[in-house]
């Protein structure tokens, strides 16, 4: 066995000890506190321990431990199937004062056993996420910097609804607030918020930004203004230094609420401007975007609604979610669009409904492509700095030039575990366009989204997946995610050995 997967494995067992630890602590507090043995407490998450306290100061954090079991689509030239690890430890010290509050938290990230041959000559490029991290680290693997310091003042101007923050902080757009409705928080989270800005948490470094994030909620609504730069991270270990691109995000929230029904409402605008210079991700030929070396402006406008109402004996939901941008894309002019629509129904009325808490829901994306590499317009829709992940749980495509039609079924056969699985078909939007991956700027040499040329093709493929989340602890979550993908066209045409993709992964979080 080489020792890639010797440190796999090893992994693998850690993570075993630790879900076994964390279950025999809680079954120890259990029995502590409970005269006699009980299936029905046992069924209910316990209450969560009190927050640590260094005198006024309070210690809080998390450690996630993930293996990782990547078979990308097959590759002649370099290694597709391969295994690795990592862990990342965040530690945060805090304290809550009448007119303000501060927070500096510490980030340290490792990754065990990256492969060192899972990059493969164009068109094939990076296999995987492992070489993602490979191509921006080398053989580094590990690392400590400042993941958030900021102090945000409460009050500003005498109002007690609005409050500044300033300094090094994480911010997603659509985030803004959370509808009571748990549901309807459920499809906020998960298919509303990060679209464009995201703190990228699924990485094993995340991002996060430099500004200044100011909000007001009003008897009319919630407004917020966002001002920042991101910082270096993501796949790249180093976090420390923020980059040479910034954005300006401005929003406007409202929540309503009756007897039988919920709905949240935001519209937005954010305007983003890269100014570092390096060869940009888009279809025209290589030389002619290396001669481009002019900065990006680009502003998005938008918003989106989401609702919930009684129906029958369950709830039906539905989701609506556009943005229009232009500006400046280099050298040429820039015009985009994307468009989500989405609705959902959860059962209810009968005993097995009401056991399982089944939920479906299906829905449709599509966002834009450049049809002519040779004209003056730039027409790919850009996704600036989001969290890709969300929408793309198997992270072989984005937002970007996409067409997304998908089902999703979520079950809830426990108050702990949660199952979840999805069906997408997906195809390109233009077949003169690329294929995009990435979720944006994360270091200074490289653009942050990779793009590969499609030969006419359209079809992506489909992909089937499902997850399961496990709380054994109200502390300590424990995740399963497995999906298979199998390829259209256009994979086919890049990846002629296998246009197969499988993807699995085993996550242990515990906070503290």
């Amino acid at each position: 066995m080489n020792p890639q997967k010797i440190q796999s494995v090893f992994l693998f067992v850690i993570l075993i000890l630790f879900v076994a630890l964390c279950a025999n602590a809680q079954s120890t507090q259990t029995a502590s506190t409970t005269p006699s043995p009980s299936p029905t407490p046992a069924a209910k998450p316990a209450t969560a321990p009190a927050p640590i306290k260094l005198g006024k100061v309070t210690l809080s954090g998390s450690l996630r431990l993930r293996f990782e079991s990547w078979d990308w689509f097959e590759s002649n030239t370099a290694e597709n199937n391969y295994n690795f690890g990592a862990a990342t430890l965040r530690v945060s010290l805090s304290q809550q004062l009448e007119k303000f509050e501060w927070q500096v938290e510490a980030a340290a990230p490792l990754l065990i056993g990256l492969p060192n041959n899972a990059i493969a000559p164009a068109p094939q490029g990076q296999l995987g996420l492992g070489a993602a991290y490979y191509a921006a680290n080398g053989r580094q693997d590990g690392s400590i910097f400042i993941k958030q310091g900021f102090i945000r003042f409460k009050g500003i101007g005498g109002d007690k609804m609005s409050s500044l923050k300033l300094g090094r902080f994480e911010f997603a757009d659509g985030s803004e607030i959370t509808p009571a409705d748990a549901s309807l928080a459920t499809i906020k989270r998960d298919h509303i918020a990060q679209r464009l800005i995201g703190p990228f948490g699924f990485t094993h470094v995340g991002r996060s930004f430099d500004g200044a994030h100011f909000f007001r909620n009003a008897k009319v609504g919630n407004f917020t203004f966002v001002g920042a730069r991101p910082t270096e991270g993501v796949f790249q270990l180093r976090g420390w230094n923020q980059l040479d691109v910034d954005f300006y995000y401005g929003s406007f929230n409202k929540g309503f609420k009756t007897k039988t029904s919920e709905s949240d409402m935001r519209l937005f605008a954010l305007h983003y401007h890269d100014g570092r210079r390096v060869l940009k991700t888009d279809n025209r030929p290589t030389a002619v975007r290396a001669a481009d070396v002019e900065k990006i402006r680009l502003t998005t406008v938008g918003g989106h609604y989401i609702g919930m109402t009684k129906a029958g004996s369950g709830k039906a939901d539905a989701l609506l979610w556009g943005a229009g941008q232009f500006g400046e894309w280099g050298k040429l002019d820039h015009r985009a669009a994307a468009i989500a629509a989405e609705a959902g129904y959860q059962f209810g009325g009968n005993k097995t409904a009401d056991k399982i808490k089944p939920w479906i829901r299906a829905g449709y994306f599509r966002s834009t492509g450049d049809g002519d590499p040779n004209d003056t317009t730039h027409g790919t829709f850009f996704q600036a700095l989001p969290t890709p992940r969300i929408y793309a749980r198997t992270p072989f495509f984005n937002m970007m030039n996409n067409e997304d039609s998908f089902v999703q079924l979520r079950l809830k056969p426990h108050a702990r575990v949660a199952l979840r699985t999805d069906a997408h078909y997906l195809r390109l939007n233009s077949k003169r366009d690329l294929w995009f991956v990435g979720g944006g700027a994360f270091q200074k040499q490289t653009f942050g989204f990779v793009g590969r040329a499609v030969n006419n093709a359209k079809t992506l493929g489909t992909f089937v997946d499902v997850s399961a989340d496990v709380t054994i602890t109200p502390t300590t979550v424990m995740t399963f995610y497995l999906a298979g993908v199998r390829g259209g066209d256009v994979v086919e045409g890049i990846y002629p050995a296998g246009k197969n993709l499988r993807f699995a992964y085993l996550e242990l979080t515990k906070r503290f």
